[in-house]
């Protein structure tokens, strides 16, 4: 199960347009879904530097850190700029039932993927259920 870490999340989104910094990086916009045995996970980092991204597991909270540089011309002039820049960041916690050793990532478009299967142990399983004289239970996986 995926858990979400970031109850004020809707303020955030008032402030997404403020540029991220080092000591308060912007919001990331996030999906997930699950489908059979699998997390998927999608932030949204478009124009990011591939090499710019930080993806590290903790225990389990899963933290990304990516920044986005605004490119420049030399002699250009800024006519409009909205975009935001500079760092984003997000933190999710990981659910028990998740294995992040297997955590599988891409990048593609500007969306960073996450893979994540469910771990054995959260997995269905049968238990075999003896009868008095049979002796003790045993657990069949």
């Amino acid at each position: 199960m995926l858990l979400r870490t970031d109850p004020f999340r809707d303020i955030d989104r008032v402030f997404e347009q403020m540029t991220g910094t080092t000591s308060r990086p912007a919001a990331v916009h996030v999906d997930a879904e699950r489908d059979g045995e699998t997390f998927y996970v999608y932030f949204d980092l478009p124009g990011v530097d591939p090499d710019s991204i930080d993806l590290t597991v903790e225990r389990n909270i899963l933290q990304v850190r990516a920044e986005r540089r605004r490119r420049t011309r030399e002699g250009a002039e800024a006519v409009i700029s909205e975009r935001p820049m500079g760092v984003f960041s997000r933190q999710l916690l990981l659910g028990d039932t998740l294995d992040t050793e297997n955590l599988e990532a891409t990048y593609d478009n500007g969306v960073l993927t996450l893979r994540i299967p469910v771990s054995a142990k959260a997995k269905p399983r049968k238990i075999a259920i003896g009868s008095g004289d049979s002796g003790p239970r045993q657990i069949q996986s």
